[in-house]
């Protein structure tokens, strides 16, 4: 018996053994591209106390360091140009181990909900629009994709479940089909690799994105979201911990966003959360105020509900697109699904996120990215006369009729209006409104009309509303 105990000892130590105690994080790995010209940092574990070296071909030089008491090591490489493929060698003891097919290129992290989870793939009845196109195309190996597990977890996690592709129809179709189309067009015009990371979890709130910390500003929200029958994808922190945190040592260029639907219940506070989650997403990254371009959620049926939640929402995120710095907003008003909370069209959203990203954060100059915005309005007898920013060369709604206005007077009810564009200006009126005293554009869960306003460039004017009532 003392034999076989010996024995099943020794067979366990060498088990161990074999498996190595050198680790390197699970957020790297072969085919990963790394933030070109830039400090990336290389993590991972080991013994504590041991000595681990980095070498990275593309500099040649190695850098060591020492793992602290909980077997944690972390080294900070200089990267160069945008290229490859290269490689990384991690070394402890006689541990070696090797990470291959790395790009230097741009990083972009990719977060929110089921509209950023969405993969080309399409979800049940859900199709994505021009899927087999797009797939047919993929086939690209400098763009790289990586997406979390989804965790819900309690407690901030160091180590998360993903794996870097090469961008392949069949690697793409499992993809965030608006992170995946917003890398194409980065890639073709900036024509250096792209890597995408993709954290995402359908239905999530934003109080799962934010951090214990962050959440104590908010505490109200922080109540509502700490119930016991909140969903796992709805609980505040947890994302945060599970999604987020592992992350934390990523160096990325910036962030895309899809998210807000499941906050229209508490609109009122969302602008401010999402002030305290970028802000707190970028001290905890520490690498300073990196872009944080975001989509306005689009129009919706809401089970036909009269509060327009969808309406306010979207307010409050354009008003946080205005008072949070180095963000941008991408608007997809015109391209809700009245009963379908998905929309098909991901190719638009993604392209109105590029515009943002290569106008502000890539420097091309000639590119419209902001949306036609409300400016101001004016009442002469019985018309009311709006005008806005943005509008380039003016505004059109290309062969549709205008059809989305209503006016009120003092009464404070709306009628559907008349609305007629004059050149940067549009006139509403109505024959039920003497008096005109506010007008709304598309102010609601899901506007009936087809007549959206756009500039010459194409992107469309934001719903808006005149009042406060």
């Amino acid at each position: 018996m003392k034999n076989k105990s010996l024995l099943l000892s020794l067979f366990l130590s060498l088990a161990f053994w074999s498996r190595g105690e050198l680790k390197i994080a699970s957020a790297l790995g072969d085919n990963m591209v790394l933030q070109r010209n830039t400090e990336v940092r290389i993590w991972g574990k080991a013994s504590p106390g041991a000595s681990v070296s980095v070498k990275a071909d593309w500099n040649k030089s190695k850098v060591q360091t020492v793992c602290n008491d909980r077997g944690e090591w972390l080294v900070k490489i200089k990267t160069t140009n945008a290229g490859g493929p290269y490689s990384i060698q991690v070394a402890s003891g006689k541990e070696s181990l090797k990470i291959s097919n790395i790009l230097l290129g741009e990083v972009w992290l990719c977060s929110g909900q089921s509209n950023m989870e969405m993969t080309l793939s399409g979800f049940s009845d859900q199709p994505i629009r021009n899927a087999n196109d797009i797939l047919l195309d993929a086939d690209n190996d400098q763009i790289r994709l990586f997406t979390l597990k989804k965790n819900s977890i309690a407690k901030p996690q160091d180590t998360c479940n993903g794996k870097w592709f090469v961008s392949n129809a069949q690697s793409a179709a499992q993809f965030s089909a608006v992170a995946y189309l917003y890398a194409k067009q980065l890639q073709r015009k900036l024509n250096v690799p792209v890597g995408l990371i993709c954290t995402s979890w359908g239905g999530s709130r934003i109080e799962a994105w934010m951090s214990e910390s962050m959440m104590a500003a908010y505490p109200n929200a922080l109540a509502e979201t700490t119930q016991p029958k909140a969903n796992p994808n709805q609980r505040a922190t947890y994302l945060y911990n599970g999604m987020i945190n592992p992350l934390l040592n990523c160096v990325f260029r910036g962030a895309i966003w899809y998210q807000g639907e499941s906050n229209i219940v508490n609109y009122k506070d969302y602008a401010a959360l999402m002030s305290g989650m970028i802000s707190g997403w970028r001290k905890d990254f520490g690498f300073g105020d990196f872009p944080f371009y975001f989509v306005q959620i689009a129009p919706y049926w809401y089970n036909n509900s009269k509060a327009n939640g969808c309406a306010l929402q979207r307010d409050e995120q354009y008003k946080a697109s205005l008072n949070i710095p180095n963000t941008g907003m991408a608007s997809a008003i015109d391209l809700g699904e009245e009963f379908c909370i998905h929309p098909s069209d991901k190719e638009t959203v993604a392209k109105r996120l590029s515009y943002w990203a290569l106008s502000e954060t890539y420097g091309f100059k000639g590119i419209a990215f902001k949306n036609p915005v409300y400016k101001s309005i004016e009442i002469k007898d019985t018309m009311a006369i709006v005008s806005f920013d943005n509008v380039l060369n003016g505004l059109n709604t290309f062969g549709r009729d205008n059809d989305n206005f209503e006016i009120a007077g003092a009464d404070k009810v709306f009628y559907p209006a008349k609305a007629k564009i004059t050149g940067r200006q549009v006139r509403v009126w109505s024959p039920m409104v003497k008096t005109p005293v506010a007008v709304r554009y598309a102010f609601c869960n899901f506007p009936q009309g087809k007549g959206y306003i756009y500039n010459t460039a194409g992107l469309p004017l934001l719903s808006f509303r005149t009042d406060e009532w």
